[in-house]
Parts: structure tokens; sequence; C-alpha cells
């Protein structure tokens, strides 16, 4: 007899709002992006690489850095905002 394998949606129902894909851009050249990052001590290190691959292979512009204040909890509206001025976002974590 197959198990019944229960699914649980951990998102909280008051606050949820209907979500879309962004475009996705069809070239880096000239674009800014931003890196929101938890803050936790391998993201240093591995960004600073990461955002000179991003300038130097793919022509990026500008690449803006953000720290979240608490890396256990979601970006805050001081990070949404400026997010509204990139192109691309690269979310990471690191321990």
């Amino acid at each position: 007899m197959p198990a019944t394998i229960e699914v649980l949606d951990p998102t909280y129902e008051e606050t949820a709002t209907e979500l879309r894909v962004a475009d996705r851009a069809d070239t880096l050249t000239g674009r800014v992006v931003g890196i929101v990052s938890n803050g936790k001590h391998g993201t240093g290190p591995f960004f600073d690489s990461f955002a000179a691959e991003m300038r130097d292979r793919f022509g990026v512009r500008e690449v803006v850095r953000v720290v979240k204040p608490n890396y256990s909890a979601p970006a805050g509206e001081e990070i949404l905002d400026a997010a509204r001025r990139w192109h691309a976002l690269v979310a990471g974590i690191g321990d």
C-alpha cells in the first residue's frame, strides 16, 4: 500500500501576495547587478570573486553589494527599495 505524504506550506497566509517572475535580461553588459548576502563568514571572499567575474567576463557596469542585518530574516524594505534600480539580483548564503 503506497504511503501518504502531506506537504505543508510554511508561508504565513495573511501576508501572502501574488508574485511574478521578473523578465530575464538578454545581456548583462552595461547593467547593474545587486548581490544580497546573509553576511555569514564565507560570503565576503566568494562575492569579491563573483563581482569581479561579473564585471570582467560579462561586462556588468556596476555590482552593488548589500548585507542583510539579520541572516535568518527576509530582506527588509531598504534592500527591496534599492533592488528596484538593479537589472539582476543574486542572493547568496555562506558559513
